[in-house]
């Protein structure tokens, strides 16, 4: 069977380089199941989850990295996030009448937000703007700035899968200049055909054959919603009986949709009778 659903590190331990392969398929069909959207747009969301799959490697934490953009383009909403436990999902919102993909269609004057929740309710934040041709080089801008770390980014969709590929210099080992241009050089002639159809071993010898390449074992990656009922109750407990009742008033019953899995919630007079008491 075909590598998909996954993700797998791999290390030039000779140059200071790792890397991240991630290939997206029944996972990504189901992430966009309920994303009515254009398909440019679509794409974006796909680009976006093996994006924020693979970041989710680069750092420790008990929680959910999103990434989410913040824009007056194109498209209203984009988010996309990853759990430490490699569980995706990801909603987009977009104008029909999208023309091309290009940031500046897009998005417009925007930018990126990279949150990092974590179980103790703290949250950690980074910008990036979005300056740049694509999501993959405005994700790499800021690494290299904020992080001061070279990165690199390769990021493909289509209706089938979603796929990317990441190298990033080590942080406590760096290289010589030389050595990432050379790995850099090699990994820019991927396509996104190899990305769709090769298994990420194959897709590495392709690409560094002349290199020792460490491979790692693969990571599954599927789609999950962490929506659910008790959620949605305190967010209405929040609003207060008052504004609820106004909404009872006019539709006879409360009805809460997910975004990011369509599943549907329904509150009726005793419901918010019991949650507001």
């Amino acid at each position: 069977m075909p590598e998909q659903d996954c993700l797998r590190r791999f290390l030039f331990d000779q140059h200071g380089i790792r890397g991240v392969w991630v290939k997206l398929s029944d996972s990504w069909q189901a992430a966009k199941q309920h994303q009515n959207q254009p398909e440019i747009a679509v794409n974006q969301l796909g680009q976006a989850l093996a994006c924020v799959s693979m970041l989710s490697t680069t750092v420790k934490f008990d929680g959910a990295m999103i990434l989410q953009a913040q824009s007056n383009g194109a498209i209203s909403t984009l988010v996309a996030q990853a759990t430490n436990q490699r569980k995706i999902r990801g909603v987009v919102r977009c104008a029909e009448n999208v023309s091309d993909d290009s940031l500046t269609e897009l998005f417009g004057e925007g930018r990126l937000v990279l949150t990092i929740e974590v179980g103790n309710g703290n949250s950690y934040q980074g910008i990036v703007p979005l300056q740049s041709k694509n999501l993959a080089t405005a994700l790499q801008m800021y690494f290299e700035q904020s992080e001061q770390l070279k990165t690199r980014l390769w990021l493909f969709s289509d209706e089938n899968n979603a796929a990317g590929l990441m190298l990033q210099e080590l942080p406590s080992q760096e290289g010589q200049l030389n050595d990432w241009e050379t790995i850099e050089i090699l990994a820019n002639t991927v396509t996104a055909q190899e990305m769709f159809d090769l298994d990420c071993h194959e897709l590495l010898y392709r690409l560094f054959h002349e290199e020792d390449v460490r491979l790692f074992n693969s990571e599954k990656v599927e789609f999950q919603c962490s929506c659910s009922r008790r959620l949605i109750e305190k967010t209405l407990q929040a609003m207060g009986r008052i504004e609820l009742d106004s909404i009872l008033a006019e539709r006879d019953i409360i009805e809460v949709t997910c975004e990011f899995c369509g599943e549907s919630h329904h509150f009726n007079d005793s419901d918010v009778a019991i949650l507001t008491a």
